[in-house]
């Protein structure tokens, strides 16, 4: 099965995703199942992994909701407040729903202290491996070092890097974040997302050659066995169509073996997230 590991939904709300501004007007608006599983037909796709993008647990019962509605939606990363005192029960909650397979916090761009050096929030999440649920990690290239740090933590607990770790691509940035890149591969419980390239390119000009690097690299440390096809629907519309971002990976793959392409397609997204 072709299983995109990372796309979203939402009801555009102006004040909630304040995030989406006004030079982001294609994605400015409701993007739903029917829109997506039209693209997953014309492009081959079997069924996804939808991501929070809402930090609430109403985005929880939203994206829940969807699942029990669509098929095709194999798995949710929902959001939970790790730094509540009460997380133990609301994990016990969590898991009694059978397509809710992991969390994700919006660490990118936040100060240290709160989320990778944050007390509460590593004793909230240490919860995690005991109940058998996964957590994506979303950072921007210059908070790696301290994920590393924070990995260390929990040496039972599967993670998902999100977008490579965002690398600066459009200003063709590489060394540092290739250091870094490699510290967290020796995790070996985490994964990585080969996602989000073209929103960290250059929107209107980036091309195949810009993003090969990355790729190389996450492959180089990550191996066949820890890299999954995601295509950060809608927000990779900012820069490229859907079938542009597969293409993408469509391209990188034919140096690999048919096996190996399928677990980067699917196989790998489906172990990682527990999907029936």
């Amino acid at each position: 099965m072709t299983i995109d590991s990372h796309q979203h939904f939402w009801k555009f709300n102006e004040v909630r995703d304040a995030w989406i501004t006004p030079d982001m007007e294609v994605i400015r608006k409701d993007f739903l199942p029917d829109q997506l599983l039209k693209i997953f037909q014309t492009n081959a796709v079997d069924g996804c992994v939808a991501v929070q993008a809402d930090e609430s647990e109403d985005e929880n019962k939203f994206l829940l909701g969807l699942a029990s509605e669509y098929s095709f939606i194999k798995a949710v990363v929902g959001w939970l407040d790790f730094k509540s005192p009460a997380i133990e029960e609301k994990l016990i909650h969590a898991k009694k729903e059978k397509k809710l397979k992991g969390f994700r916090n919006i660490i990118q761009g936040k100060p240290d202290e709160l989320y990778l050096t944050n007390a509460s929030f590593k004793n909230g999440l240490k919860w995690l491996s005991s109940f058998n649920l996964r957590y994506d990690l979303l950072v921007y290239q210059d908070q790696l070092p301290s994920l590393n740090r924070f990995v260390e933590n929990f040496p039972d607990q599967f993670f998902m890097l999100d977008h490579l770790g965002k690398p600066a691509i459009k200003y063709k940035e590489i060394k540092r974040w290739r250091e870094q890149i490699r510290i967290l591969s020796k995790h070996p419980l985490t994964y990585c997302k080969l996602s989000g390239m073209v929103t960290e390119a250059d929107w209107k000009h980036w091309k195949y050659e810009d993003l090969s690097p990355y790729l190389e690299i996450a492959a180089e440390f990550f191996g066949v066995e820890r890299l999954c096809f995601g295509s950060d629907w809608p927000v990779c519309l900012l820069a490229a169509s859907y079938g542009e971002v597969q293409g993408i990976l469509t391209r990188f793959l034919g140096q690999v073996s048919e096996e190996e392409r399928k677990k980067v397609m699917g196989g790998n997204a489906i172990r990682f997230y527990q999907i029936d």
